[in-house]
């Protein structure tokens, strides 16, 4: 962090980079009611961002500030994510670098100049959602990008139907849901996405709601990240309540991960890895026979600090 945040000084001070303007960009992501949630302002067509002022003491201090100031909203647990600095990320054209963190939460109301408001990230990127199977337009989407592929020499098209087949698995191959950003970074290539007309209009965009400047790509970096990191740490506890039933904690993670998860497997692994324990009290509010109220084993961190606490997705079979 420190390294990080003496480059951010340099090429704020630096004349050779004195066009140059360093942004904040908080990915800040909440779970409810099985809602993978994010928080936006200007009626969800940004994230909560703002510049890096000198007066920061580091990186997380500006952005926690920022933040804040924008949305009166505390953040907890956070993480550097990636530092974005293409020419093209702003529509003035002007060179913005914005280094972007992941911060995750419970969503509480969120109140602030700038229309502040949890929304739920498959608006922004739905192809990504598939609980219930595959979207239903992606058979049109396999054609737009078919077409796609289909223009340039040999080469170009052999480069390009590897991309796609790699990251959409249009070929009955197991879908990853950690692609995240490569499959936004292909749309964006292909032109089928709003972003990469800024200049003239698409035809028929996606569904999916567009963001302003290059947040959606940073929306799916951040997806990317948390979809990898809960396989290996349990920080989906940081989105969970005190206490909670095996089925929300099922839910929550199928939510995150886009995916449908089996159950019995899923209760396996948990018990295996020893992350949770019973609160000795029952939920009545399934809808059917109580269940056991649950809480995170925080110990299990510092027990397994070299190896960390696992939590793997498995599918449904």
């Amino acid at each position: 962090m420190r390294r990080a945040s003496q480059t951010a000084e340099f090429l704020v001070s630096s004349p050779e980079n004195s066009a140059v303007e360093i942004d904040l960009t908080a990915v800040l992501v909440a779970v409810t009611g099985e809602e993978p949630r994010v928080l936006s302002i200007q009626d969800g067509r940004t994230l909560p961002s703002g510049p890096f002022e000198s007066g920061h003491r580091s990186l997380q201090t500006g952005l926690r500030s920022w933040v804040e100031r924008q949305t009166h909203h505390p953040l907890g647990y956070m993480e550097q994510l990636y530092t974005f600095a293409d020419r093209d990320r702003t529509l003035d054209g002007a060179r913005v670098i914005s280094i972007s963190y992941l911060g995750l939460t419970r969503e509480a109301e969120a109140v602030g100049e700038q229309e502040p408001g949890w929304r739920n990230w498959y608006r922004y990127l739905p192809w990504e959602d598939w609980r219930e199977g595959p979207p239903a337009f992606m058979p049109a989407l396999e054609k737009r990008l078919d077409a796609w592929a289909a223009a340039g020499d040999t080469a170009v098209r052999r480069a390009r139907k590897q991309r796609i087949e790699a990251a959409f698995t249009f070929d009955a191959q197991p879908w990853n849901e950690e692609l995240v950003l490569q499959r936004y970074e292909l749309l964006y290539e292909a032109q089928l996405v709003p972003e990469a007309g800024r200049a003239k209009s698409i035809p028929e965009p996606l569904p999916g709601e567009p963001m302003m400047h290059d947040h959606r790509r940073i929306l799916a970096t951040g997806i990317a990240r948390l979809r990898a990191k809960i396989k290996y740490r349990p920080v989906v506890f940081e989105l969970m309540p005190d206490s909670f039933t095996l089925l929300h904690l099922q839910r929550t993670v199928e939510a995150l991960a886009g995916l449908r998860l089996h159950k019995q497997n899923f209760r396996r692994l948990i018990e295996q890895q020893g992350l949770v324990e019973e609160t000795g009290k029952v939920s009545t509010e399934t809808g059917g026979r109580p269940a056991k109220l649950m809480r995170f084993r925080g110990v299990v961190v510092q027990e397994r600090a070299s190896a960390g606490a696992r939590l793997p997705v498995v599918r449904s079979a």
